[in-house]
């Protein structure tokens, strides 16, 4: 204990610990905040909610989960493949199924437990079945900015081969370079062999950049080889991207089927925190037997199936969803709306989507930063400083009004002076800079699975911060 003492303390004093606040009350944007540290309390506009669409609020999502737990309970009391399962688990299901355009889903308690059976269950077969035998290794590729559920769970899969599971052929974990199409393909060039089971997987928005994964090239590069699978999070792309909210396959107007019919088996991971009102992650596939494959992992039977409230929550948000593309739109337009005040207001930004990276200059403690846009001018923002370049991580959601984000804008600009730092007039070079210099800092933090070069690795676990 005296080893996490002095860490702790170390972290303390190099101000590397984000400050604590907790939420009192909510209304709208509106949030009531007590600073932890003091017991001062704070009426804040917030711009770091993950509540994309603003339905944790709404009269018709919260009657859903009262109603669910009036008739269930609080909770299911076992896990769903033994006495866990509740009719509400399977209309979630298809409801995501019809939203995603994929036959067959299963529900896991978060994200980064979905990706986890993924890789337990696509890599090692789980289960021992006498006379059964598998003799193809699995090639796993990812980008190198993956958010860090998809990180942990690939370290993972890359070191349990064989040790814990009976049809466990060697796994290997390459990273390509971020959205860089032509180390994708020279990666597969150079790492795939004749029988390789391979996988790509990569985030469909990117959590602290805000860019959008180049899914048509992906599919490109993997029609050349037939059988491989393509695992999209949509974290931050439910709800937020595509003319209806659908994801990165609506964004980019391509039907997971198109993808199958160029050989490529599309599976998708969606999570409820962010535009769905709840908590909770799904992974839906074409295949009835990945789901039952998955249905059966660690991370499914040995923890309390998705409580009532929350997949009932979960469920009538998607169907709000589904029945008002307006509300998607609404927040399309804030997107472009904030992001186009920024860059007259000489803000760096990265990225196209909602989750919107402010980049500082390096002297700039954002932390700092957020700390002064909270106690100056009640606007609430999350500091980033734990990877290559400072910066503010700002949600636009639905429901900001046009003055709200002008008054943001502005309290932005009068601290930027109050800090002693100019206007950019080089943005576009300067967030271009920022990823290429993220990728070098994650490049050179890459941990090898299997003893090969520095370019045979797997990215070491990144974005552990990313918002809930």
């Amino acid at each position: 204990m005296e080893v996490v003492e002095s860490y702790v303390q170390a972290v303390y004093q190099d101000e590397a610990q984000p400050d604590n606040y907790i939420c009192c009350r909510k209304n709208q944007n509106q949030v009531e905040l007590e600073d932890e540290s003091t017991g001062k309390r704070h009426t804040v506009l917030t711009f770091c909610t993950n509540d994309v669409l603003g339905l944790t609020q709404s009269p018709l999502v919260k009657a859903a989960a009262i109603n669910a737990i009036q008739e269930y309970g609080t909770s299911n009391g076992s896990c769903a493949p033994l006495s866990g399962r509740i009719d509400l688990h399977r209309e979630l299901e298809q409801e995501i199924s019809i939203f995603k355009h994929l036959p067959h889903t299963q529900l896991f308690l978060n994200a980064w437990m979905a990706m986890q059976a993924l890789m337990d269950g696509f890599c090692h077969l789980a289960i021992p079945v006498p006379g059964f035998c598998n003799t193809r290794e699995t090639l796993v590729l990812s980008d190198l900015l993956n958010h860090a559920c998809i990180l942990s769970a690939i370290n993972n899969s890359g070191s349990r081969a064989g040790e814990k599971f009976g049809h466990s052929p060697k796994v290997r974990v390459k990273a390509y370079r971020h959205r860089d199409m032509e180390n994708l393909a020279e990666k597969l060039r150079r790492f795939a062999r004749p029988g390789d089971r391979i996988m790509v997987v990569s985030d469909s928005v990117f959590s602290m950049d805000g860019d959008i994964a180049p899914l048509p090239e992906m599919l490109d590069i993997l029609e050349g080889y037939p059988g491989s699978t393509l695992v999209m999070d949509e974290a931050h792309a439910s709800g937020a991207i595509g003319p209806t909210g659908g994801g990165i396959y609506d964004h980019f107007n391509i039907s997971p089927q198109q993808a199958l019919d160029r050989g490529v088996h599309p599976l998708i991971m969606t999570t409820f925190s962010k535009f769905a009102a709840s908590a909770g992650a799904a992974i839906s596939s074409h295949s009835q037997d990945l789901i039952k494959l998955l249905n059966i992992q660690p991370s499914s039977i040995c923890t309390v199936s998705l409580p009532p409230p929350t997949t009932a929550a979960a469920l009538e948000s998607i169907r709000l969803v589904r029945r008002h593309p307006e509300l998607v739109q609404r927040l399309q337009s804030n997107t472009r709306y904030l992001r186009s005040r920024l860059r007259e207001t000489g803000f760096e930004t990265t990225g196209e989507t909602n989750v919107i990276p402010i980049l500082l200059p390096a002297e700039v403690n954002p932390k700092l930063f957020a700390r002064h846009l909270l106690e100056v001018f009640g606007i609430w923002v999350s500091p980033v400083w734990f990877i290559a370049r400072p910066r503010l991580r700002v949600t636009v959601n639905a429901i900001h009004t046009r003055q709200e984000m002008d008054r943001f804008v502005d309290a932005l600009g009068r601290s930027r002076t109050a800090f002693g730092f100019p206007p950019s007039t080089t943005s576009r070079a300067s967030a271009e800079a920022s990823t290429a210099s993220r990728e070098l800092h994650h490049d050179n933090e890459a941990v090898s699975q299997d003893g090969g070069d520095g370019d045979q690795a797997t990215a070491g676990i990144s974005n552990a911060h990313r918002g809930a």
